[in-house]
């Protein structure tokens, strides 16, 4: 009887120590949904929380969203600083997807998870250092990420390497925040969920 006491408190403990972890990131409301997910609206009436978007995904990126995540907790969610969505080209997630949930796209850029936002307060770039660590992670570089070269304010020679993000152009797949190296207090770049702009 005292084993089972202590599994269960272990079990307890596990599960707190997730849910405290989960808090530190997007409130449960933004949650990052695999490629196809779209609307929220439209992906919470049609997931079933069956995880086979999880089961096929081979980079692990799709997590159980946790109990901290209300009445969301059970469906797929990305945490794109811990493991980003890789944009695979054949979308298994969505080929597993047995309710429509995950929406077939049109090629990568229309995966439409979200779009990347710089906050410039925090950004290397544009405290003067160059990083474009974003732009090169991007697997749309050039299009959903760019480099604006501009003058440095007060220097007539050197220049500031700023990373555009286009809306619309992004996919948000949240690998610019997997690899973007400020970390404190969070990155400088980020990715807003579809339908929390």
């Amino acid at each position: 009887m005292a084993r089972i006491g202590t599994i269960a408190a272990v079990g307890a403990a596990t599960l707190l120590a997730a849910v405290a972890a989960w808090e530190g990131t997007r409130p449960p409301a933004a949650l990052l949904r695999p490629p196809g997910a779209g609307e929220p609206a439209r992906f919470d009436a049609r997931c079933i929380k069956c995880g086979r978007c999880l089961e096929a995904c081979p980079y692990q990126a799709i997590h159980v969203a946790p109990l901290a995540a209300g009445v969301a907790a059970g469906t797929p969610a990305v945490d794109a600083r811990a493991q980003a969505c890789r944009l695979c080209p054949d979308f298994p997630c969505i080929a597993a997807c047995p309710t429509g949930a995950l929406a077939p796209v049109e090629g990568r850029a229309a995966a439409a998870m979200g779009t990347a936002r710089i906050d410039e307060g925090l950004c290397l770039s544009f405290k003067g250092m160059r990083c474009e660590v974003c732009y090169r992670a991007c697997p749309l570089i050039d299009d959903a990420i760019t480099i604006d070269y501009r003058p440095r304010e007060g220097d007539a020679i050197h220049a500031v390497f700023a990373p555009v993000v286009h809306e619309g152009r992004c996919a948000g797949c949240g690998l610019c925040e997997q690899r973007c190296p400020v970390s404190d207090p969070r990155p400088a770049i980020e990715v807003v969920p579809t339908g929390f702009a």
